[in-house]
């Protein structure tokens, strides 16, 4: 069993969710197993810092990663696997 996600984690898990092509608000919601509040605020927090955009399509909101969002997913996940701790035989 694992404990609770950082906030870098479930940061992470939203851009990697966005980029994987789920959109919608609520689908980013369910995949990333957030309630509303928590989206919202960290969904504004990606907005600011330019790491996803939103599209208004209709009355619709599309999400979408940015470049720079790319890049931030690609460092992380570089780092990760430069700090893979492997068992000890």
């Amino acid at each position: 069993m694992t404990g609770k996600r950082s906030r870098l984690q479930i940061y992470l898990n939203i851009l990697k969710t966005i980029k994987m092509g789920t959109d919608k608000p609520t689908n980013i919601m369910y995949k990333c197993n957030l309630s509303w509040m928590p989206l919202k605020e960290i969904m504004n927090s990606l907005l600011e810092q330019d790491l996803i955009r939103v599209r208004e399509i209709g009355n619709r909101r599309i999400y979408e990663i940015t470049e720079k969002g790319r890049d931030v997913l690609r460092y992380f996940e570089k780092a990760q696997t430069l700090l893979v701790v492997r068992k000890i035989r």
